[in-house]
């Protein structure tokens, strides 16, 4: 099942400067006896400008791509936009806050 956060806003740096971490969503996965779990984060600057993040997680160090997701996991991710309406309507889903 994916997780919300709702720590405190996170500064993480981007290819265009600083943003914030105003929501992301946690997608634990497991291939064989690994496991991680892909992060889906929605960023933004202090001007406003927003982006979305793909990362991954193992051992709770998160790492940069590349992220892969299996079709089911896909399904899974469109489901859980449900509970994170800000990345939801970012990726076209409706919703927002």
């Amino acid at each position: 099942m994916a997780t919300r956060t709702t720590k405190p806003k996170k500064t993480t740096a981007t290819p265009w400067g600083p943003a914030h971490t105003i929501e992301q969503l946690t997608l634990p996965q497991r291939a064989g006896e690994k496991r991680f779990a892909s992060l889906v984060q929605l960023l933004e600057t202090e001007k406003g400008e927003q982006y979305v993040r793909f990362a991954y997680t193992t051992g709770g160090t998160v790492r940069r791509g590349p992220v892969t997701l299996r079709l089911r996991d896909l399904e899974r991710l469109r489901t859980a936009l449900a509970e994170h309406p800000q990345l939801a309507e970012a990726f076209g889903y409706g919703g927002g806050g």
